[in-house]
């Protein structure tokens, strides 16, 4: 089967190159709608607009309102849809493209689908012995614990609607049976991250961020934070901590319209399936860096490519780690040195 497929991609048969896929959610914004102002709607479509802009290019842009009038005067004319929303809100969906063309053409800089799943393990000392990690929902409880769920829920949720508005995927644990045993209070609050980050492989998740805070105590809220080999530690609270995610995560995924164009050959091999291949090209198709790419050959479980990128080689080997293929050391022929824009990884499913 995996040899007639093979003839199929080389002869044409099947689609060798795929479109990239934006994620819907980022061309979207619910924004107050204040139905006595001049022009309301045209204020919830600025209001939405700047929203959309900092998931997609970064902070400094969404709060550079010149430089956004002048990219963007009419932003009506993106409008895909609106709808009202709950408590005089207004729900907007914008057109993607037509908006990751114009920030390309004016030279900004477009982070596209490339989202990393943060893990959350936040440990919060309530005070008078009052000590939890904020968990995926809200265990069952007692009438006289609610307070308690109230205050786990506000936290929860300040932070997911932060992220939410920088378009970062977050979740927590669900503190089940198997969390539990792995993962303490005192595991946090002590600082052992290596259990943490253990007990976090069940999630899949790209980076881990650890959390401290007391409520009642002047101390500083910490923060650690693991994603792709590196650690930082930071202070300050949720909200801060979450837009300096953003602003990390979108400094190494997003790139400027400017960005050349270069030509790649990248080798993967382990792809022994259909259903492997399927998969590879669908990760392909969702690396934003990537302009095209077609297949120039297969042999056995091996298919060789050809990627146009924005950004070159180091920028393709970076997302393509990142998407959980596995580098592996190039082999040139006997006396010959490697291009530096040949790529060799593996696919392990």
């Amino acid at each position: 089967m995996w040899s007639v497929l093979a003839a199929a991609l080389l002869g044409g048969g099947l689609p060798s190159q795929v479109a990239a896929v934006d994620v819907p959610t980022l061309y979207t914004a619910e924004v107050p709608f204040d139905r006595n102002a001049r022009d309301p709607r045209k204020d919830a479509y600025q209001l939405a607009l700047a929203e959309v802009l900092l998931r997609v290019s970064g902070s400094g842009l969404s709060t550079d309102r010149e430089t956004i009038n002048e990219l963007f005067p009419n932003p009506a004319s993106y409008v895909i849809q609106f709808r009202p929303g709950a408590n005089d809100s207004l729900w907007v969906s914008f057109d993607g493209q037509a908006i990751e063309q114009t920030l390309r053409d004016a030279g900004q800089t477009v982070w596209g689908a490339d989202r990393p799943l943060t893990l959350v393990w936040l440990a919060v000392d309530w005070g008078q012995g009052s000590r939890e990690i904020i968990s995926a929902d809200d265990p069952d409880r007692t009438a006289g614990e609610s307070r308690s769920i109230d205050r786990n829920k506000r936290l929860r949720e300040r932070m997911l609607e932060i992220a939410r508005q920088r378009g970062l995927p977050v979740v927590f644990p669900l503190l089940d049976t198997i969390d539990l045993q792995n993962v303490s209070f005192s595991d946090i609050w002590g600082g052992f991250d290596e259990r943490i980050i253990a007990a976090s492989e069940r999630y899949d998740a790209d980076s881990i961020l650890i959390g401290r805070i007391r409520p009642s105590s002047s101390r500083q809220e910490s923060w650690r934070y693991f994603f792709s080999g590196a650690e930082r530690s930071w202070n300050g609270p949720p909200e801060a901590i979450i837009g300096q995610i953003g602003d990390l995560l979108a400094a190494e995924f997003a790139f400027g319209g400017d960005v050349p164009i270069e030509s790649v050959a990248l080798n993967v091999s382990g792809v022994a399936s259909v259903e492997a291949y399927g998969t590879l090209q669908s990760l392909l198709a969702g690396v934003s860096l990537i302009e095209e790419f077609a297949i120039i050959e297969v042999a056995g479980d091996r298919i060789s490519y050809r990627i146009d990128v924005r950004g070159g080689a180091d920028r393709l080997r970076r997302a393509l780690r990142f998407n959980g293929l596995i580098e592996q050391e190039s082999m040139a022929r006997f006396g010959e040195a490697r291009p530096a824009a040949d790529l060799e990884f593996y696919f392990s499913p």
